[in-house]
């Protein structure tokens, strides 16, 4: 199956991807190549980053209501923290794939612009920022306990390979779906023993990230057929759409098992309505494959990770 031809005029370009004016277009001069090359100034992907954090928390029991005291349980204060941990590691994980993918960048339209692809930061420069915002992410893993923080660091060799993946197989997605919801065991394990319903859930995050990032990759596929750079996109061809659908519908038997190994209580499955409709409308709407599109398609699974955890909560209080 070959790849779907994208017209010269139908085609993302590199400012597109942002928003046209933020917070970091108002930062000094020197400041701001670094806050793009950490995407502070495209925040979908920081929230893919944070909301598997919220599920496996929330599902974990770690919003439980006491009902002892009444409040909150004890620690429901990780969930800022997560949050916190989200934006600094995204940044980090940016900062690193761009690092290695400075030469590939360069040949495609959207990431041609990137800093270090353009020479806006230097390679030495990046490296040094790529610490720094590692080191910001510190104050979470010392608030985590121990079985915790190891599964926390066991993350790093996922996001070490990610950027090479594109280059050896055809569903780099797929890895990028172990490495965006790893939160789910880090945050599940925070307050809970690991278990099946956990395993569960990070599956269906993963089957999510498939069916969103595919989307995602329907931006490039000319400039990425020309590069060599793989993808699911690229892989499925026409059969994209129908390849979304199906990864979304596991993403939803996935939640709706894991949920249920939570809470067996039809409750559970009414609460994940929400999310999966919002899933079935994206797969609808992708009749419509213009990168525009796609892009906003995938932007709106910010929506779909905040009714998944709202799903959770509801299982797990």
């Amino acid at each position: 199956m070959g790849p779907v031809t994208v017209e010269p005029h139908d085609r993302v370009t590199p400012d597109a991807e942002a928003a046209p004016s933020n917070w970091v277009d108002r930062l000094p001069a020197a400041a701001r190549p670094f806050a793009r090359l950490a995407r502070f100034d495209r925040p979908a992907g920081m929230w893919l980053l944070f909301w598997p954090c919220g599920w496996g928390l929330a599902a974990g029991g770690g919003l439980r209501i006491s009902a002892a005291g009444g409040g909150p349980a004890a620690r429901w204060w990780l969930l800022p923290l997560f949050f916190f941990g989200a934006v600094a590691m995204r940044g980090a994980g940016c900062v690193y794939n761009d690092i290695v993918d400075r030469d590939l960048d360069r040949s495609v339209a959207r990431t041609r612009d990137r800093p270090v692809a353009s020479g806006a930061v230097s390679v030495r420069a990046a490296g040094g920022w790529l610490v720094v915002l590692g080191l910001c992410a510190l104050p979470v893993l010392v608030a985590l306990r121990p079985l915790a923080a190891a599964v926390a660091l066991g993350s790093l060799g996922l996001v070490a390979a990610y950027p090479f993946m594109k280059r050896i197989t055809w569903w780099p997605q797929a890895w990028l779906g172990l490495t965006f919801n790893w939160g789910v065991p880090v945050a599940w394990t925070a307050v809970a023993p690991p278990s099946p319903a956990m395993g569960l859930l990070y599956a269906a995050g993963i089957a999510w990230t498939l069916g969103y990032d595919t989307i995602y990759a329907l931006q490039d596929l000319e400039d990425d057929a020309l590069a060599g750079i793989k993808s699911s996109a690229r892989a499925l061809g026409g059969w994209a759409r129908a390849g979304v659908a199906g990864f979304y519908s596991a993403a939803v038997a996935l939640l709706g098992a894991s949920l249920w190994l939570v809470w067996p209580d039809p409750l559970v499955l009414v609460a994940i309505i929400p999310a999966a409709a919002h899933l079935a409308w994206q797969a609808a709407a992708l009749r419509d494959r213009t990168p525009s599109s796609a892009l906003r398609l995938f932007r709106s699974n910010r929506t779909a990770g905040l009714l998944v955890f709202a799903a959770c909560a509801v299982a797990g209080a």
